[in-house]
């Protein structure tokens, strides 16, 4: 490396020389010398580029030679650099072990230091955690044994209320169960009564007769019904109740009501629904319809005479049930077909006689219509002259109201004027002087 630019000189100045001889003979030629000259300068030139040829190998041959002597130099150089960084870095590396040993002696001496402080950190936090556990597990403990003991008071308190409750409530219901004992033996000895009354044809006619005459009491006035009255003109049998209608005269209009109650087919016809005979059903169903029918003719034969009585008579049956049946067997149309008798239970009575109070209540408002319209011309009279009575009172008002102005406005303030010369008192001395006046 350090002979490339001696080499580099040596070829400069080669080709300065060689440059020089050219322009030589270059100089020589324009003299004009002749041939001869030509001839020397071309031999001077021919010894000149073998000098240079010669000098050329030479300087390839040193330059060969010191190529081979620099890359021998560059070897050397580069095996003692290589020893000296192997050297180098040897050192280095025996430094960079001793750095890291003290430093991991370090690190391992703060780590130890760091783990006993982490140590006697967690111990004093272990302590005061199990200290604090502890005074929780006492206070905890003494909660529950004041809510043990809390729950316990209560809950005897609880179970002594509830036990004297339910003692209660068991010797009340017991007392009930007695009391209904002996209200089953008094319902038991009033269905003997009544199985008495049933099984008797003479009594059974009067529970109908009760049950209806019950009603009518409640629904209609004294005088809108009667009792026992024999309804046709040229018969002596009465019929128990009828109700008194308007008629075109003074001559009132009945409508007969009997009450009927066929209890030997409608008890042999319920026996045959609970055991489930599907004949004894139809017999005792043609048996009911039977007896039906003949009450329905006897109530016509008896009782229904117009224009003394309605063109209908009533058939009352005293019990839901055996209207019910009746509906079943579908004998409402023909009894009011064939025999003008209607028939009605105990809801359905309540109902007719109802409408036939309405009815009442219309007649005597059409009779007395008359009345009405002459009260009414009567108040309108009257009310002409409220309303001439109210004017008069509204403009005397309004005269005394305009006086009171004038004197609330004219005297209060001549009364002010003549009272401004007066001093005036504190108001307790006034109160007290007025007081004392009164």
């Amino acid at each position: 490396m350090p002979q490339e630019p001696f080499l580099f000189i040596l070829l400069l100045l080669t080709l300065f020389s060689f440059l020089a001889a050219a322009a030589a003979a270059i100089l020589a030629a324009r003299a004009g010398n002749g041939k001869s000259d030509m001839d020397g300068l071309y031999n001077a030139l021919d010894r000149q580029r073998t000098a240079l040829s010669e000098e050329a190998r030479q300087t390839r041959q040193e330059s060969s030679r010191a190529a081979m002597e620099a890359a021998e130099a560059l070897g050397r150089t580069l095996a003692s650099g290589q020893q000296q960084q192997s050297r180098e870095l040897s050192i280095r590396q025996d430094s960079l072990q001793r750095t890291v040993a003290e430093l991991t002696r370090g690190m391992d001496a703060r780590f130890a230091q760091f783990m006993a402080q982490n140590e006697q950190q967690l111990s004093g936090i272990r302590s005061t955690v199990e200290n604090r556990l502890s005074a929780m597990q006492e206070d905890n403990a003494a909660k529950l044994e004041q809510m043990r003991k809390t729950v316990d008071e209560r809950l005897e308190k609880t179970l002594e209320t509830r036990l004297g409750q339910s003692f209660k409530l068991v010797s009340e219901r017991l007392e009930q169960v007695y009391k209904g004992l002996g209200e089953m033996q008094t319902l038991a000895a009033g269905v003997g009564d009544l199985k008495k009354v049933l099984s008797n044809v003479k009594t059974r006619g009067l529970l109908g007769e009760v049950q209806l005459g019950a009603i009518l009491e409640d629904i209609l006035a004294p005088g809108q019904y009667e009792t026992n009255v024999a309804t046709r003109r040229d018969s002596r049998n009465p019929v128990e109740f009828a109700v008194v209608l308007p008629g075109d005269g003074e001559t009132p209009v009945y409508l007969p009501i009997d009450a009927k109650f066929p209890a030997d087919a409608y008890i042999q016809l319920t026996q045959a629904y609970e055991l489930g005979d599907r004949e004894a059903v139809d017999e005792a169903s043609k048996l009911l319809k039977t007896r039906i029918k003949a009450f329905a003719r006897d109530i016509r034969d008896k009782y229904i005479d117009p224009p003394h009585t309605t063109d209908f008579a009533v058939m009352f049956l005293p019990f839901e049930g055996l209207y019910a049946q009746v509906l079943q067997l579908d004998l409402v149309e023909p009894l009011q077909r064939d025999y003008k008798v209607v028939v009605a239970g105990p809801a359905t009575m309540a109902a007719l006689l109802n409408s036939l109070h309405m009815g009442f209540k219309t007649l005597a408002i059409q009779k007395r219509s008359a009345e009405v319209w002459q009260v009414l011309g009567a108040v309108k009279t009257e009310f002409n002259r409220f309303g001439d009575v109210l004017e008069t009172t509204q403009q005397r008002l309004e005269q005394a109201g305009s006086e009171l102005d004038k004197l609330v406005g004219v005297r209060t303030r001549a009364i002010r004027r003549r009272l401004a010369q007066v001093g005036e008192l504190p108001e307790t001395d006034a109160a007290s002087l007025l007081g004392g006046e009164e």
